[in-house]
């Protein structure tokens, strides 16, 4: 089973439950994991934002 998390309610939301729009975030493995869906986007988003920065820097090193 997948579970969600719903942006707007703040709830995970299972494939039996699942609300439609776009709303949610997922499918994740565990309820946990959905209940985490903002902070691990908020990780990987800072994570990325570090990888394109280092990136560009380099750039401008050439």
């Amino acid at each position: 089973m997948a579970y969600w998390y719903n942006v707007s309610s703040g709830q995970v939301e299972s494939d039996d439950n699942k609300s439609q729009g776009e709303d949610l975030m997922g499918p994740y493995d565990t309820q946990a994991e959905a209940a985490n869906a903002l902070q691990t986007a908020h990780e990987r988003t800072e994570k990325w934002d570090a990888e394109d920065k280092a990136w560009e820097e380099g750039r401008s090193e050439d």
